[in-house]
């Protein structure tokens, strides 16, 4: 179990400046861009996690910290700006090549704040350019935007501004095997592509923790994040500014997702939640959240299955989105999966097997059900990972 612990001011990187993220220069970025940012929610990577780049994400981390970045640092011109990346930053040449995972949260009860990698992945190769321009090497891709305007591009500028960087141009060939608003993370994943972007064209030199915090903030919450970053099961919680997050490396199961053809936005599935939750209720779900957890760390699937099965915080409201949730819960257990949930808002539907039966389970559910994809799939231990090539 790995506790991630490390506040900016004890990580050894630099805080983001605090006037670095005002609306005023976000309007500026959207007018370069020529898209108001809040408008990006409706590209499937964004909606996927709601509004990322909503008026309260964008306070957020305008919020983080007011002190500046030391003068050496600081770059006074667009033009010293562009020195300061040659010099710290990927030189010109050198392709980066970044491997994100997808990502699972919620796993019934803990919701938005359990989550685990898949190994299912994004791939994005990165160079320096004259100019902006991104390639899809997908066909789920196709139609995004092909410059600038694209999510992680816009990403990637706004967290080099955070750190009063101006990012450079790159050209950019993205491959990804994540299902676009299936529930499985794929805009926390184009986040943290932008962000790791950022962090190697600018050479911000950025830890881990300090990249969680970003993307957690451009997401809303840690755990996909989380999960994408640091990989396997993890735990995380953000209150205030500050975001706490542990990697619980004991826990093993196998994973089995139900893709289905049909697309649910995140957006959409939060609009089903209800504003407020009784006290005595909420006290419920929290017991239900916890027992879930301790179930998982000591191997009492029996128990694991049943806490998934009784969430009170978002299943119940969702399900009504997902006419075939309770047929596939059905089939899953009788085929040997101890638990089903939601896969994060849906409508993917995740199966959870003791380690080494998931393939069994996954060869039965293909043989009941049709209309939706049966994935064998394993936990991501690696998270997000770079390299030069």
């Amino acid at each position: 179990m790995r506790g991630i612990e490390e506040p900016l001011s004890a990580a050894g990187g630099r805080k983001p400046s605090g006037d670095s993220l005002t609306d005023e220069s976000m309007s500026a970025l959207a007018a370069e861009s020529g898209v108001p940012l809040a408008n990006e929610s409706r590209n499937i990577l964004a909606a996927e996690s709601g509004k990322p780049l909503a008026a309260e994400s964008r306070n957020k981390l305008a919020a983080r910290s007011g002190e500046a970045l030391a003068a050496g640092s600081r770059c006074k011109s667009a033009g010293k700006k562009r020195e300061l990346q040659s010099a710290a930053g990927r030189p010109r040449g050198q392709v980066l090549f970044l491997k994100v995972p997808a990502s699972s949260a919620n796993l019934g009860p803990g919701f938005d704040s359990l989550g685990v990698a898949l190994n299912l992945y994004m791939e994005v190769h990165a160079e320096i350019s004259d100019s902006w321009k991104v390639v899809p090497l997908s066909d789920s891709l196709a139609g995004f935007p092909v410059d600038e305007k694209n999510f992680i591009c816009q990403i990637a500028s706004q967290t080099a501004e955070l750190y009063k960087q101006t990012m450079p141009s790159l050209h950019i060939s993205v491959k990804s095997d994540i299902p676009l608003a299936r529930g499985l993370g794929s805009s926390a994943a184009a986040i943290v592509a932008g962000v790791e972007l950022a962090n190697e064209f600018c050479g911000l030199g950025l830890t881990r923790y300090e990249k969680l915090v970003i993307a957690s903030r451009f997401e809303g919450h840690p755990d996909n994040a989380g999960a994408c970053l640091f990989g396997g099961v993890v735990v995380g919680s953000q209150i205030g500014d500050e975001v706490d997050l542990t990697v619980l490396d004991q826990i093993q199961f196998d994973l089995i997702l139900a893709v289905p053809n049909q697309e649910l936005l995140t957006e959409m599935s939060r609009d089903v939640l209800p504003a407020v939750m009784d006290y005595q209720r909420s006290v419920q779900a929290s017991a239900i959240a916890n027992q879930l957890l301790a179930a998982l760390m000591t191997k009492n699937w029996a128990l694991a299955g049943k806490m998934m099965a009784a969430d009170l915080f978002h299943q119940p409201y969702r399900k009504n989105l997902v006419p075939f949730f309770e047929e596939l819960q059905e089939k899953a257990i009788q085929s040997g999966a101890f638990g089903v949930a939601l896969s994060g808002a849906g409508p993917s539907i995740l199966c959870l097997a003791e380690p080494g039966k998931g393939e069994g389970v996954a060869g039965k559910l293909r043989k009941h059900l049709t209309g939706m994809e049966i994935l064998s799939l394993q936990i991501d231990r690696d998270g997000c990972r770079s390299s030069v090539i």
